[in-house]
């Protein structure tokens, strides 16, 4: 194979030889520029990114004993019954037209109905409960209701 490439050439005219070495040695070159600078750009990334992280991981470290120290605070204990939280902050955020029933369960929770609520309304008023007054949703069953982004709830709410 080899001695058929050196016969090959040895016919070609000097010139044709030039040309043809010239373009086997900067086709060669494109083909390692081609592969070597996207790698090259590929490794400063990723060297770049480790980088980053480390300075990261040593941030998180250093403020380790700060965050350990922090506590979560509870929500106070209800001042109120739940009935009339729940009232008082369903009228608050607008939801008293849709608030249909309440009744207070066996175990100190209290089961609520809401009709035709708007759904980002209702997530807003039980995110409220849950954060400034502790009450969490034990059970929630939610249906589409007629127009757009209404709900029909069915919530069962205990006291934190």
């Amino acid at each position: 194979m080899i001695e058929r490439l050196i016969q090959y050439l040895q016919r070609l005219q000097p010139r044709e030889r030039g040309m043809l070495l010239f373009g086997g040695v900067a086709a060669l070159l494109l083909i390692i520029v081609a592969t070597v600078l996207p790698l090259q750009r590929s490794v400063a990334a990723v060297q770049e990114r480790v980088e980053r992280k480390r300075d990261d991981l040593q941030w998180l470290r250093s403020m380790a004993p700060q965050l350990t120290g922090l506590q979560v605070s509870a929500p106070p204990p209800l001042r109120e019954s739940l009935v009339v939280l729940v009232d008082r902050t369903a009228r608050e955020s607008g939801l008293a037209k849709s608030l249909v029933g309440s009744q207070p369960s066996g175990d100190g929770g209290l089961n609520v109905r809401l009709d035709q609520t708007p759904f980002d309304t209702l997530v807003a008023w039980l995110s409220q409960l849950r954060e400034r007054y502790g009450v969490q949703v034990q059970t929630a069953t939610i249906d589409a209701a007629k127009g757009s982004g209404n709900v029909t709830a069915t919530l069962v709410l205990h006291p934190g």
